[in-house]
């Protein structure tokens, strides 16, 4: 029995095998033929790979450039880290963890099933993590293991259906249609930039239409405007930082300059591999879905990892990425001068999410919408982790935290129930947001009937 959930709950974490396996369904509920059903679940595994490759070498450009921000400017405090306080975690809660992301991928789809909001959440990894964040919270309630797993894996059903419903109506502005959704944890924050950029912005003047002189205009090249900036930047903090940090510590003897300049291509070739990823995952698994959809969940929708949506406005991934690092160096500045706990710009959290939110902040107020969105988003993630640590128990002050906004919001509502009624105030707040749920959805086919009649 444990080798058969082992291999569940590696299927289920590894996201470009479940999302191919998702594929292969679709294209069988189809009814295509053998050789249409083979192509389509290996290039949509392939493509994921693809996906996670690029995401590995922006993850690796970004560590060290992470190393050096400290050391030149001399900070200490807590490090916002998913990969690391989830690696914390499952040492102690990795079986609830287990129990709960499995239960929770069954909720995810009942509630797909009985309700309006037809999101299917395939980002397996942010699926584990908050799973992972789920139990912690539940396991100092004192619930029983059935119940934990039961109300921890509807929790987390309602989350992954909750978090792309509230993104879906800019994520639709941004795709031009409703064939996929965001399925990420940074949903909330996303949401909220699409929303800034709403009333601050002008759409008409996007971030993909900045004019720029005729003697600059290789600069529309993203790939070349990326690596430029990034240079520019990685140059600035190694300067700081000074060549015998970068060349001991970091570039294995290698000029700091020239390590700088390195680490701003490869963060730049990550970016555009992960672009020709998300053109190949999405070319096979949004027509697969339509089998899923006619057969399982009528009209469902995938909700796909944060990168499907960068081809779409790849100036306001570069822009969103900076304007929200701004914001955690900022929030910085204020947490040091007002004596809280220090949040180290996490420069991982502030790319993905914060590119995503420039993307979210460009679709609704272009050029000005972009920046003021992802710069509020970066001050967000940076003071949401304050508010979760309490609620985290013992891994509440490990060095690390959960970063993005979703794991925040959660959190923080499940761990204050937790803190202030315990188990059966945690179960009646699940519950009640179920029940939302399920008024909504009936509340919308009333007027729906309504309108017909």
């Amino acid at each position: 029995m444990d080798n058969v959930l082992d291999i569940l709950i590696d299927i289920a974490s590894t996201p470009a095998l479940l999302v191919a396996l998702i594929a292969v369904l679709g294209n069988v509920l189809q009814k295509k033929d053998l050789a249409a059903t083979v192509k389509g679940g290996i290039k949509t595994f392939v493509g994921f790979l693809v996906v996670t490759a690029g995401a590995g070498v922006i993850e690796g450009s970004l560590a060290p450039f992470g190393e050096m921000f400290q050391a030149a400017f001399n900070m200490q405090g807590v490090v916002p880290n998913n990969e690391a306080i989830v690696a914390l975690a499952l040492t102690k809660y990795g079986t609830y963890t287990a129990l709960i992301m499995l239960t929770g991928m069954v909720f995810n789809i009942l509630i797909a099933r009985i309700t309006r909001y037809k999101y299917i959440y395939l980002t397996g990894h942010a699926t584990l993590y908050m799973a992972c964040m789920i139990a912690v919270i539940l396991s100092v309630t004192g619930m029983s293991t059935i119940a934990l797993v039961v109300f921890g894996g509807l929790a987390l059903g309602l989350a992954n259906t909750i978090f792309p419903a509230i993104a879906q109506p800019f994520t639709r502005q941004i795709t031009k249609n409703d064939s996929v959704a965001l399925g990420h944890t940074g949903n909330f924050g996303y949401a909220l930039s699409g929303l800034i950029g709403k009333y601050v912005g002008n759409k008409e003047r996007s971030t993909e239409d900045i004019n720029f002189p005729k003697g600059l205009s290789f600069l529309r090249d993203s790939t070349v405007s990326i690596t430029l900036t990034m240079a520019v930047v990685y140059v600035i903090v190694a300067l700081f930082a000074g060549n015998q940090f970068v060349s001991e510590n970091l570039s294995g003897g290698m000029n700091y300059i020239i390590y700088s300049l390195q680490q701003a291509g490869s963060f730049a070739a990550g970016v555009f591999v992960i672009l020709a990823g998300v053109r190949l995952i999405l070319a096979e698994i949004v027509p697969a879905f339509k089998g899923i959809s006619e057969k399982l969940v009528p009209n469902s929708i995938p909700a796909l990892d944060c990168p499907i949506v960068f081809p779409y406005a790849p100036n306001a991934v570069l822009i969103g990425f900076l304007t929200s690092f701004v914001g955690g160096i900022v929030s910085l500045v204020i947490m040091v001068l007002t004596g809280t706990t220090v949040i180290i710009p996490g420069v991982v959290p502030h790319f993905f999410c914060g590119a995503t939110a420039g993307v979210y902040g460009n679709a609704t107020g272009g050029v000005r919408g972009a920046v003021v969105g992802s710069f509020i988003h970066g001050i967000i993630i940076s003071f949401m982790p304050i508010l979760l640590m309490p609620v985290m128990g013992d891994l509440g002050f490990q060095g690390s935290t959960f970063s993005d906004t979703d794991y925040g919001v959660t959190g923080i509502f499940l761990g204050n129930l937790a803190n202030n009624g315990g188990q059966i105030l945690v179960i009646a707040g699940i519950l009640a947001v179920l029940a939302v749920l399920l008024g909504l959805t009936l509340f919308g086919k009333k007027n729906a009937k309504a309108v017909s009649e």
